[in-house]
């Protein structure tokens, strides 16, 4: 089996995820999912619970591993999220399973394209400007 490469994308977040045959584990950056904190594991999860009911006892078959680089801890939540889902997609080859992801959340099938808008040159933030005072 050749294994599917796909890449999930938010804000300054890029995650890679290589899906293949193999025993069912999760490694990001070659740390498994268990060691993962709650919230951000039910999060990586989510995509996985839906392709469930798809794929069954296939999903216990592949190995996904992950690497993510950038942003911060949601943005790279978002993104790996997104590299698993797509690459699910492509693993199983089912339209039903990615319009399963489309009703549950937009963002596991199609990448938010936001990004951080620049600062202004003297200005604080990126729509701050600066004060006047008349005394």
């Amino acid at each position: 089996m050749k294994p599917i490469i796909t890449t999930g994308k938010r804000k300054r977040a890029v995650a890679r995820a290589t899906i293949k045959g193999g025993s069912g584990m999760i490694k990001i950056n070659n740390i498994p999912l268990s060691l993962f904190d709650f919230y951000r594991r039910l999060q990586i999860e989510e995509p996985l619970r839906i392709a469930e009911t798809f794929l069954g006892d296939k999903l216990k078959h592949i190995d996904i591993y992950v690497n993510v680089r950038g942003g911060g801890i949601q943005g790279q939540t978002d993104a790996i999220r997104l590299a698993i889902a797509r690459g699910l997609v492509e693993f199983s080859n089912n339209k039903k399973l990615q319009k399963a992801f489309l009703d549950y959340s937009r963002d596991l099938v199609d990448a938010d394209v936001r990004k951080k808008e620049m600062r202004k040159p003297r200005d604080s933030k990126a729509r701050a400007k600066r004060q006047k005072s008349y005394r």
